[in-house]
């Protein structure tokens, strides 16, 4: 069976954020993800994972103005200076945290920008973030997220193409962070995809669809794919990153199967 982390930007969302990770290590998650850190000092969330006995495994770049309505600014011209900076304050987080992966939002598709353009900057701003984050042995990630439902407008929302962009970035520590509630809705065929792209896959995510609540309420076969996944050998983390329909805890029946 997998390594599975929970998300505590959505699994626990009854409870304070610093409580929920002792709440995901009673539940018998060994790692936890989030969005963001950045409104707590790396210190207090060090001593929230250490005192819970969980390991840190994902959180993503600083996003641009979040509650403006950004969701990333790496394909953005113009914001290169702020993504650098972003890479250094989530370096800082990284290393205190001892986490290992990143997710780089791509941001939202600007009006009247030439793909080319934005293409390059993209890039170019993954080559700088895998380069600094290469001093931690750690790694990047980019995440095809469907731009028809929940987040209309997202540049990267092709699966394809994201394995195509990891490979132009071309470094060893830039992989795919492949949410298969957002790929089933981009295209689905998901086992194919896991099939022919596994070395190039940093990270999973899994919610069910409709609805992006727990494993088991939708279409998604996971047992399917779990088993797939022990059977291809993937070492990595399955982040827990679904909407629970009740509680948390009441959804987690899919687990302990």
């Amino acid at each position: 069976m997998p390594k599975f982390a929970a998300n505590l930007s959505f699994l626990f969302a009854e409870q304070p954020f610093p409580e929920r990770f002792a709440r995901a290590a009673a539940a018998g998650f060994a790692g936890v993800e989030y969005l963001f850190p950045y409104a707590w000092p790396a210190a207090e969330i060090a001593g929230w994972l250490r005192d819970a006995g969980l390991q840190q495994v994902l959180f993503n770049l600083p996003p641009g103005d979040w509650a403006a309505g950004e969701r990333g600014i790496a394909c953005l011209p113009g914001r290169e200076k702020e993504f650098a900076a972003g890479v250094e304050q989530a370096l800082a987080y990284a290393e205190a945290l001892g986490c290992r992966r990143v997710h780089c939002l791509a941001g939202l598709r600007p009006a009247g920008v030439d793909e080319a353009r934005l293409t390059a900057t993209y890039i170019a701003n993954l080559r700088h973030a895998a380069d600094r984050f290469a001093a931690l042995g750690a790694s990047v990630l980019i995440e095809p997220i469907n731009s028809r439902i929940d987040m209309p407008g997202y540049w990267l929302d092709d699966v394809g193409r994201a394995f195509s962009l990891c490979a132009a970035v071309d470094r060893d520590n830039v992989r795919v962070q492949l949410d298969l509630y957002h790929a089933q809705i981009i295209q689905g065929d998901l086992a194919r995809t896991i099939e022919a792209n596994l070395e190039r896959i940093g990270h999973i995510q899994i919610a069910d669809n409709p609805g992006r609540h727990e494993p088991g309420s939708g279409e998604i076969n996971y047992p399917f794919l779990f088993a797939l996944l022990d059977r291809l050998g993937y070492a990595g983390w399955v982040g827990c990153e679904y909407q629970p329909m009740t509680t948390t805890e009441a959804g987690l029946a899919w687990l302990t199967k």
